[in-house]
């Protein structure tokens, strides 16, 4: 039986930077992937924002990652020629009563080391951004946005210099925690690990699960909601990433940009009560969700797009307050999970919903 030095289960932004981690230190290493490419259900359905360390509780490893790694991941953009932008981001209050809500996020961020955070008043807020409509504003000048694919491409460039290697379409079937290590069943053949990194994304509890030797007890829950993003028609109105006061299961109905300065808005949030998922290449998978609200396409737009309020500061002063933007909303763009265990929601469980 082969034996390896180190097994990583997803070849995902995050499985790739533990396989590149792993092959620096030395260790000879496989990844694992059952698609037929590298990134495509979670890593592939975001919003490619680089964040700041703003909202995590202090002095948890979410904050004291997210801190750090926001200053490393920009040194490695510049190192490495990954596309990048240090655009900035203005979390908004809409009102005067969300205000103090606004201050309790500026005390997080201060606790979390995130000191470069500036608060603006009105004023101040449309003197960056003109169309933008608020009774004040935190600025994060320190988010950005990133190519996730150039990113990932990266982190494989760097694992497969230093003799990783990367085996598309191979499924983990079940592993067994042995006094020799674990014996992984892949596919039809049979290794031995020292160590094995589970970043499978979207199925990771269940591979967890298929862990022989593995307590039951620590292998976290699933809570699948699945979001959908609104591409914005013509020209964006902001040059940087306009977020509102986080809510209950995620941080809301926000406007990010791509590197081509197009402009998006969502995600919006839909709970999923049960999901049946099966990994066999891309041209065989079949998936099905069944949603605890599931509310005609057609109106799905219009209803995502009354979460965020017109930015057109002259066309708002001629409006209602709160009116929607539904004639700026173009069509579906793409496709994001949110949800306590961070799942996320491949395309292809919602196809069939989704007109083409």
């Amino acid at each position: 039986m082969d034996r390896l030095d180190a097994v990583v289960v997803g070849a995902g932004v995050v499985g790739l930077a533990a396989a590149r981690a792993l092959a620096l230190s030395g260790r000879e290493v496989v990844i694992l992937e059952a698609e037929d490419a590298i990134g495509t259900h979670g890593s592939s359905r975001n919003s490619e924002v680089i964040h700041a360390g703003i909202y995590y509780p202090r002095d948890s490893l979410k904050a004291r990652s997210c801190v750090a790694g926001n200053r490393r991941l920009y040194e490695y953009c510049v190192e490495r020629g990954i596309p990048h932008l240090r655009c900035g981001k203005l979390i908004v209050a809409a009102d005067e009563a969300q205000i103090s809500k606004l201050r309790e996020i500026q005390s997080k961020a201060l606790e979390n080391g995130v000191t470069d955070v500036v608060w603006m008043a009105r004023e101040q807020a449309r003197a960056l951004e003109p169309q933008l409509d608020c009774a004040a504003a935190l600025y994060s000048p320190s988010t950005g946005i990133i190519d996730s694919h150039a990113l990932m491409l990266a982190y494989l460039g760097d694992a497969e210099t230093n003799g990783a290697v990367l085996a598309l379409k191979s499924v983990l079937n079940g592993a067994v925690v042995t006094d020799r290590g674990m014996e992984l069943h892949v596919n039809e053949n049979r290794f031995l690990t020292k160590i094995l990194v589970n970043s499978a994304g979207l199925t990771a509890p269940s591979v967890a699960r298929r862990i022989g030797g593995m307590p039951q007890d620590l292998v976290p829950g699933q809570y699948y909601a699945k979001g959908n993003y609104y591409s914005l028609a013509g020209r964006a109105p902001f040059s940087r990433l306009v977020y509102p006061v986080p809510e209950p299961g995620g941080l809301g109905v926000h406007v990010t940009l791509d590197l081509a300065g197009c402009a998006r808005f969502g995600p919006d949030v839909e709970w999923v009560e049960r999901v049946e998922y099966s990994v066999a290449g891309a041209a065989r998978r079949r998936a099905r969700a069944r949603l605890l609200r599931h509310p005609p396409e057609n109106r799905r737009p219009r209803r995502a797009s009354r979460r965020f309020r017109d930015p057109g500061a002259a066309r708002a002063r001629r409006a209602r307050p709160g009116q929607p933007v539904r004639h700026r909303v173009a069509r579906i763009d793409s496709l994001a999970g949110v949800g306590r265990s961070c799942r996320r929601l491949p395309r292809e469980l919602i196809r069939e919903e989704i007109p083409k």
